[in-house]
């Protein structure tokens, strides 16, 4: 930041700047290609309903691949992949550590909750310079393909399609997303010397230095969603926490005012975070 002064009549302040970090951040394209051969689409009856039917498996299928590099992707490791959020908030004595709230699990089975405030002044999604953002179709139309089953170079008539994703996210002020690792999923079900879900969550939320400025959301999977209501009700009586709002139409799980999301690519096989 730069440095404001004081100052007395007739007399200055020297001029100051802000300083940043210079960070170059990485976007992968996620694609994949549909193939449906000719006959079965026909036989089917309506030959744009079955295609739409395999082609909803391919779009859950990238939002999968795309949540779990957005949590887990590693360009050190994966070059073709953008890095994601964990490996930036991996180490308790690293700058970031300090939005890195343990959950004192120390078996095999971790996992993590995450609270992202988004916004374009903090962490947002990028795409590439000159290509269009989010997930792209293109019908290719009837053709001939490759069959890959039977014969080897085989040929039949496909309806084909093609799936692309251009894709990254850039970290630009760190402070505004907190990770709470080491949640031990056997002592949370268990509830025996399981993390306290809502104490870490509102220790999360004083992490962020001003919400604001951003859209925040609570990341978690089902087993930690399953045990934060269960917790919830438990500790009900002095307040608890978690309230649904109904948001269009949807009843939306709510904690502190901030929206709660079940996010399946959240592993529960994560090393532990020291």
């Amino acid at each position: 930041l730069p440095t404001p002064a004081w100052r007395l009549l007739n007399q200055g302040v020297q001029p100051s700047k802000s300083t940043t970090a210079q960070v170059d951040e990485q976007c992968g394209m996620l694609e994949a290609y549909s193939e449906v051969d000719k006959d079965l689409a026909e036989l089917n009856g309506n030959v744009a309903q079955f295609r739409l039917s395999e082609a909803s498996a391919f779009v859950e299928a990238m939002n999968q691949e795309m949540a779990s590099t957005l949590f887990y992707g590693n360009q050190g490791l994966a070059p073709e992949e953008f890095t994601g959020l964990s490996i930036r908030y991996s180490s308790l004595s690293a700058a970031s550590g300090q939005n890195v709230i343990t959950g004192s699990g120390a078996g095999a089975d971790n996992s993590s909750i995450w609270l992202v405030g988004w916004g374009p002044q903090t962490i947002h999604g990028i795409f590439p310079k000159g290509s269009k953002a989010g997930l792209i179709h293109e019908d290719l139309g009837l053709t001939t393909v490759e069959a890959s089953a039977g014969i080897a170079g085989a040929r039949m008539r496909a309806y084909l399609d093609h799936w692309q994703w251009k894709v990254g996210v850039a970290v630009k002020d760190w402070r505004y997303a907190v990770r709470i690792p080491n949640i031990d999923i056997s002592n949370l079900v268990a509830k025996s010397s399981a993390a306290d879900l809502i104490e870490l969550m509102i220790k999360a939320i004083h992490r962020i230095p001003n919400l604001a400025m951003v859209k925040p959301v609570f990341y978690l999977n089902r087993s930690c969603f399953q045990m934060l209501d269960i917790q919830r009700r438990d500790d009900v009586i002095s307040g608890g926490g978690l309230s649904y709002s109904d948001v269009d139409g949807k009843l939306v799980p709510m904690f502190r005012g901030i929206p709660v999301r079940i996010c399946d690519a959240l592993v529960e096989s994560e090393s532990v975070v020291s």
